[in-house]
This record gives structure tokens, sequence and C-alpha cells, in this order.
């Protein structure tokens, strides 16, 4: 079995985009949560929004690229092309049988919604156009981003709700430690725009502590009151380890372990034994015991029942080892089917810099996160070892388990 290196990140946040920006964001705990106003003259419930500025990929992408992308995947190729910009690898060094692409992602709804309104102005189908064929696929950022980085390995795109884009990571790191790729391009991407939200607004899943954004989304706090949703796009260089230290690269951590499960039970509320077999899972891949674990960073996306189940689950799992917890959706909002690649991201950068970012709005622990060690405020910490939990609709399940070697 091959190592697995991280070697380059990218995102496209509510947080920003550069490194520095996210970092110093995550340290500080500044919010990427808004009203949205639109949504609320339309009649939403909640107006909550994670924000991405429309010009983000200006300047990456000409018109012709971007008739077939919706603007997920034009976040998705900026994410990519800062990962490849940190890696030091070029754009020949990638053009070949050995490097693949695999994203999450779950939805591509504002196509849909695009074209049909197109029918029904014109009367005539042939005034859709032939972007549309392309930008309302689930799988519109492999495809894409296949032609425009001519990789010519694996290439495809897992939707599995809000673990998509873990499992999508899980499964790179699987095919270079089984020899199959010697480096993957992989991560998650999720539309932000109302119309995608507008039924999952309908069920009230969504906190209305519209007065303070800021303080919206409160993960594992007795008083949340639903998530906030968000999106954008995260991105990760994984390369055979041998292969990155030959050529020079940087090393900005490791995939040492990969969990997956589903519950078999419930739709939309989770088992938490699901979980917790994940989790496990991620440590024997690991050859890592629960108490090796410096942090979790943890789905937790502040709706009652789901961070009740995670809750639940840590404490099983860990015992008396009280390893940090935080959940990043506390300030970035729950970015839904990226959520799992983008923790890595944020663990990555939290890692190399050396602190762990507080799970912002914690105020008071509920039955189940009492005695949990949360953290209510960034600190000073270089983690060994770090496991990602993310979780989705049907019960399906991912877990990674990172090292980062600056600790070492």
């Amino acid at each position: 079995m091959y190592r697995v290196a991280i070697t380059g990140v990218g995102l496209v946040s509510t947080l920003g985009r550069s490194w520095s920006d996210v970092s110093h964001a995550l340290r500080t705990g500044i919010s990427g949560v808004h009203v949205d106003e639109e949504r609320r003259q339309r009649g939403f419930r909640s107006p909550l929004t994670g924000i991405i500025p429309s010009d983000i990929s200006q300047g990456f992408l000409n018109r012709k690229q971007k008739k077939t992308m919706p603007d997920f995947a034009e976040w998705a190729y900026v994410a990519v092309y800062d990962a490849l910009t940190q890696s030091g690898l070029s754009m020949a060094d990638i053009a070949n049988e050995q490097t693949g692409l695999i994203f999450g992602c779950d939805s591509s709804c504002i196509a849909a919604v695009e074209q049909v309104e197109r029918l029904n102005d014109a009367r005539d189908t042939q005034s859709i156009g032939s972007g549309y064929v392309f930008r309302s696929m689930t799988s519109t950022i492999t495809m894409n981003l296949n032609t425009l980085l001519g990789t010519k390995g694996a290439c495809w795109t897992l939707s599995s709700a809000c673990s998509s884009g873990g499992h999508a990571v899980g499964q790179a790191a699987d095919l270079i430690r089984l020899g199959r790729q010697d480096r993957v391009i992989c991560g998650g991407a999720q539309e932000v725009n109302w119309q995608s939200m507008c039924s999952f607004d309908g069920l009230g899943a969504f906190s209305t502590r519209v007065t303070e954004p800021d303080k919206a989304s409160r993960p594992f706090d007795a008083d949340r009151d639903g998530l906030v949703p968000s999106g954008g796009a995260a991105a990760l260089i994984l390369e055979r380890y041998e292969s990155a230290l030959a050529r020079g690269a940087v090393i900005l951590g490791e995939v040492i372990g990969y969990g997956f499960s589903s519950d078999g039970l419930h739709i939309s509320v989770p088992s938490g034994d699901g979980l917790k077999r994940a989790m496990h899972a991620a440590l024997a891949d690991g050859n890592m015991s629960a108490q090796e674990v410096d942090y979790v960073c943890a789905h937790a996306t502040s709706t009652p029942a789901g961070d009740e189940a995670e809750a639940n689950t840590i404490h099983e799992v860990f015992g008396e080892h009280k390893p940090y917890i935080s959940s990043t959706k506390s300030l970035t909002g729950h970015e839904l089917w990226m959520s799992g690649a983008s923790q890595v991201v944020y663990s990555t950068i939290m890692a190399n810099d050396q602190f762990l970012a507080a799970n912002a709005n914690f105020q008071t622990p509920d039955h189940a996160s009492k005695g949990l060690n949360i953290l209510t405020e960034s600190i000073a910490c270089a983690p060994k070892i770090i496991l990602c939990n993310s979780a989705g609709f049907g019960g399906t399940n991912s877990c990674l388990l990172l090292r980062y070697h600056h600790a070492l």
C-alpha cells in the first residue's frame, strides 16, 4: 500500500479564497453567514446563507469555457488552479493516465431551472442552447475540469449528499494507495443559489436567527435552531508520498485512513451507529487508536438531531479521551456537498499554521454535548492526528484520518 500525501489545497469559501484570508477568518472567528434580501422577498422562512462573491472566477475562464459550466463548477476550477499552483505541478505534469479527477457534488439545480424558464419564454427548445446539457448534469464539474486540465485517468463525480466531498477525498486516496493512480485532484463543490434551497427551507431545517446572522450557526449549542445553507468549492492535490518527495514537493499532510458506512435506517434522521462504525473504520485503516487523535473536525451542522447523534457517537468512540472538537460550519454555514472536502482543507490550514478554530457560538452545552472538549475559542496547537467526520441524507457516512508532519 502506498502512502498518500497532500501537496496542495484550494478554496472558494465564504471565508475567502487565499490561504491567509481563510486562516485569519478561522483563527479570529470571522463569519461568512449573511442575510440574502432576495430570499426574504421571495418568502423564505430563513433568508440566511453563506455568500460567494460573484466575480470570484473572473479572469480564469473565457466565455466559451463558461458556456458549459454553472458557477460552482467555475469555483471548482479556481480552487483546483490554486491547489495545483501550491503543489508545484504543471499542466504537463497532470496530462497523463496516472492523474485522476474525483469531485463530490449532488446537485446542479440552477441550470435545470434556467433551461425550463427559457423554454417557457421562447416556446422553442432550439433557443435553450447546447450549454445547458452539460451545466445541468451532476457530473458537470469533472467533465468540465477534465476537458480543461487534460487529465487522462479516473474521472467521475461522486454523489452522496453531505458526505459527497468526504467520500471523494477518501476514494481518491484509495486509488493512490492501491497503486492505480499516482495523483488525484479531488474535492467538492456546492451551489448557493436560492433556487436550490427553497424546498429545503420549506422543511424548517434552517436557522431563523435573522437579526444575528453571525450567531445563527451554533453546532452543539443547546440553543441551536437549525443550519445555515452555504457552499463554494474545495480542492486537494493528493499524490503518492514517495513521488511527491522525489520531486521536492512540500508535504502539507497525509491521508492515512478512510472509513465509510451507511445507517440503513432513515432517510433524514441519523442513527449515530453508522457514523460510529465509519469512525472506527477510519482509525483501523490508519492503524491508530482513538487515544491518538488530537482533534475532531466535526460534521455538526447546527441541527438538533444531527448534532446530538454525533455528540453521542464521539462520547462512545473516545470514552475518557477528550480530543479537541469544533465544527467549522459555525463560521461557514453548512457547505453541504463540499463540506467533507472543505473540512480537510480547513484542517490542513489549521494544522500547518498551528492553531485550532473555535466552535463559534457554543455557549451552553446540551445533555449530549456536555462533557465534550468543544473549543470555545481558538487555541495555539500543532495537531498531529485529525479525524474529519461527514454525514449525509440517506445515512451515508465518511470519516477521514489525517496526519500532519510538523508534529512528528
